[in-house]
């Protein structure tokens, strides 16, 4: 009795460690594991923007690939590469234990997903205080919008 349920608890482990990942090659896979949220395989340097106004007009959705070229459905591409190319490290969060000004910037929202410079990137964005406006306005020419 306990050597069947031995042998079926380690049929059961072979079988599961067997399932095809979305980083499986043989079943189709990226092999190098680049892949956005939602499993979209995703080249280095190409994110996708997506921009809620906040104020119940229609949301906003663009591409942009900062490779060799820039391009994608991004309103300026080449601005927008530019400009994320001179910045240190644009996606980075802000760190948990971060002091922020209470102030409120505006209803709107971004998130950005993709890869930039070989990290994958998933940064949700808003103007909800000091901290978050800085970082919005830090990434002008990606989002690009004029608030002003």
């Amino acid at each position: 009795m306990r050597r069947s349920l031995l042998l079926a608890l380690t049929s059961f482990a072979v079988l599961t460690a067997c399932g095809t990942g979305s980083g499986d090659v043989a079943a189709g896979g990226d092999p190098s594991g680049s892949t956005a949220p939602g499993d979209i395989a995703q080249a280095d340097d190409d994110l996708q923007v997506t921009l809620d106004p906040g104020d119940g007009s229609p949301v906003q959705q663009w591409t942009l690939s900062c490779r060799e070229t820039p391009e994608g459905s991004h309103p300026d591409a080449g601005a927008a590469c530019e400009h994320l190319r001179g910045m240190q490290d644009p996606f980075a969060p802000l760190d948990a234990d971060v002091v922020c000004t209470e102030q409120f910037g505006g209803p709107e929202t971004a998130r950005v997903v993709g890869r930039w410079e070989g990290e994958p990137v998933d940064l949700e964005l808003s103007r909800s205080d000091g901290c978050r406006i800085a970082q919005w306005d830090a990434l002008g020419p990606l989002l690009a919008v004029d608030l002003d």
